[in-house]
């Protein structure tokens, strides 16, 4: 199969010919459709990060395709042709439900991520998934939509960890993909005021399609601007841009008694100043991904036609355009969410 492979920091991904993925008893085998570039791909192929991706990489955890093998174990369950959103992590298999796990197959002790280097993922042609952690998708949710369920998943994970009132007042720091999906779920499971921070102004203009009620000035004092808004300081402040230093930076400008949830991924070594935490008596709630469930619920709103997700995507590419569209996601100018399209 042909993959865009990550060779090493500071050279943009080669396109080669690897072999196809092999379907063991419990895998399936997807011929991608889509793949959605996440941030976090670019942060492990950047010289800061803490966690880089070994040389040999194949990236893409944000992927829908059709089905084109069965393992043995999981005939009965899917059959070729079957349309699916991949859960890019592989169970063991061993035993279901899985028994080297504290919380659902995404934490198998023994399991594998997908496109996070440790199996290929969906910056190729074919990708090999576990049977268990196949979303079916329904005729009426196209394979860019089922690409968008993995992103989407992880707004709502962070608004389910945030703990969110209805009526809340939300600040979301970054009008990324994430931010915008924060955004979205946060307005639809009843926040009030949802504002964005946002410097670039298409990813700000883009908001109001996505949940934004208000949006503030980054260069100017935050939250003033939301007391003007809302009547009030920010319940809930979702950081959502990963930046070394933001961190410290919302805790220093939060108001006494707010929940900070933690939705950017920062692969950097960070500091904050526990004082200011403590004297103002913030939480802080870091998140990690998303459970089984929430890619459920996100199919089942997109099938419903209760959420509209293809808006986010700003650019389509294929897999010989992948690696300039990928180094040019590296200072951003309008994109939002880059699709490679199979």
């Amino acid at each position: 199969m042909r993959a865009a492979v990550f060779k090493e920091i500071g050279k943009p991904l080669a396109i080669e010919t690897l072999a196809n993925p092999e379907c063991g008893p419990a895998h399936l085998i997807l011929k991608v459709k889509n793949c959605g570039i996440c941030g976090s791909d670019l942060h492990m192929t950047e010289a800061t990060s803490i966690q880089p991706l070994p040389g040999g990489s194949v990236m893409g955890h944000e992927f829908a395709g059709e089905v084109i093998e069965v393992g043995s174990a999981a005939k009965g369950k899917w059959k070729a042709g079957d349309r699916v959103a991949g859960f890019p992590f592989i169970c063991c298999g061993e035993v279901s439900p899985c028994l080297n796990t504290a919380g659902g197959y995404a934490t198998c002790a023994k399991g594998l991520t997908v496109g996070l280097g440790q199996s290929h993922g969906a910056y190729a042609e074919y990708v090999k998934i576990s049977a268990v952690g196949a979303h079916k998708i329904p005729a009426n949710v196209s394979f860019r939509e089922g690409a968008m369920i993995e992103p989407l998943a992880v707004g709502l994970h962070a608004v389910d960890k945030a703990g969110m009132e209805r009526g809340a007042t939300v600040l979301v720091i970054g009008a990324g993909p994430v931010g915008l999906a924060v955004m979205l779920w946060a307005r639809f499971l009843g926040a009030r005021h949802v504002i964005v921070s946002e410097r670039a102004e298409l990813r700000a203009k883009m908001a109001a399609r996505f949940g934004a009620t208000d949006a503030v000035d980054p260069a100017k004092a935050i939250i003033p601007q939301v007391e003007a808004i809302a009547g009030k300081g920010p319940d809930i402040i979702f950081e959502c841009v990963g930046a070394p230093g933001l961190i410290n930076e919302v805790m220093m400008m939060a108001p006494r008694h707010t929940k900070i949830v933690v939705a950017g991924v920062c692969q950097q070594m960070d500091m904050i100043m526990p004082l200011v935490g403590i004297l103002k008596e913030l939480t802080l709630q870091f998140v990690l991904g998303y459970r089984p469930a929430d890619f459920d619920y996100v199919i089942e709103m997109i099938a419903k036609d209760r959420v509209d997700v293809e808006h986010m995507i700003t650019d389509v590419v294929n897999l010989d355009g992948l690696p300039a569209a990928f180094e040019a996601l590296r200072k951003p100018a309008h994109q939002c969410k880059v699709m490679l399209e199979n």
